[in-house]
């Protein structure tokens, strides 16, 4: 299976936005997170039976307004610049080589539009078996819920990666399915409605938490702090950068500074 991560160009008050206005984390802050979570994942992603194209938005597909760049030069080639820098700076270069990752510019006017032209060209231009749209904001998944994914994608043409709140973390696809307005709240049953109206068998992945919003996050700090206490291994990233910034779980729950 071809995994694809869309990752976004890491710039604050672009990513994690939500975060920087419901919790203590400041713009900058949500951006370390970001960029945290993202080394996990496409690590994760190498580390498992997947192929790993990293899927980047440019200007073209950026909302109005967020055209900074740091030295004035080319807004397309700073996007594509930071989300390849953030990638090698996970991986290294030698592994870059070696897994082949691919870096492919998204192509579309919505979030619904540019992962079904992905998955669409992977499918039916490249003759990939299958096509997994792993979200980058899901540290806690391990390579076993990707080969998972990949075995189970043998058995239904759809497997959708439930996550809290109705949303999905990874959406896998042997057939391409009508992706208007998949993503339209609650994102796990509109998924899975498209998928069976076009006549094709729907299976799961487990559940894992993303750390899009606060409930979200208070849940993947809870994970890592299960797991350590389990001797279990922890998303490396994720979990220095929630350390740095003294992040925990209070009443409620929501997100305190140590």
């Amino acid at each position: 299976m071809i995994v694809v991560v869309p990752v976004d160009p890491p710039r604050d008050g672009l990513v994690l936005s939500s975060l920087a206005e419901t919790t203590p984390l400041a713009p900058s802050e949500a951006r370390r997170l970001y960029e945290a979570t993202t080394a996990d994942v496409v690590r994760t992603v190498v580390s498992s039976g997947g192929e790993l194209l990293v899927n980047y938005r440019d200007e073209e597909t950026l909302p109005a307004g967020d055209g900074e760049t740091d030295g004035g030069g080319d807004e397309r080639a700073d996007a594509e610049t930071a989300v390849r820098t953030l990638v090698t700076d996970a991986l290294g270069e030698d592994v870059l080589e070696a897994e082949d990752v691919r870096f492919e510019r998204q192509v579309g006017s919505t979030r619904a539009a540019r992962v079904g032209n992905t998955v669409t060209h992977l499918l039916e231009r490249e003759d990939h078996a299958s096509v997994g749209i792993l979200e980058p904001t899901a540290p806690l998944v391990a390579r076993t819920e990707i080969d998972g994914a990949a075995m189970t994608i043998r058995r239904n043409e759809v497997v959708l990666g439930p996550a809290p709140g109705g949303r999905v973390y990874f959406a896998c696809f042997a057939e391409p399915i009508d992706f208007t307005n998949v993503y339209t709240t609650p994102e796990l049953g509109t998924l899975a409605t498209h998928g069976a109206d076009a006549g094709l068998n729907v299976g799961f992945a487990p559940m894992l938490p993303t750390v899009a919003t606060e409930d979200d996050l208070c849940s993947t700090i809870a994970g890592l702090e299960a797991r350590r206490a389990a001797g279990r291994p922890v998303p490396e990233a994720t979990a220095a950068v929630v350390d740095e910034l003294g992040l925990a779980v209070d009443d409620g729950p929501t997100i305190v500074r140590r």
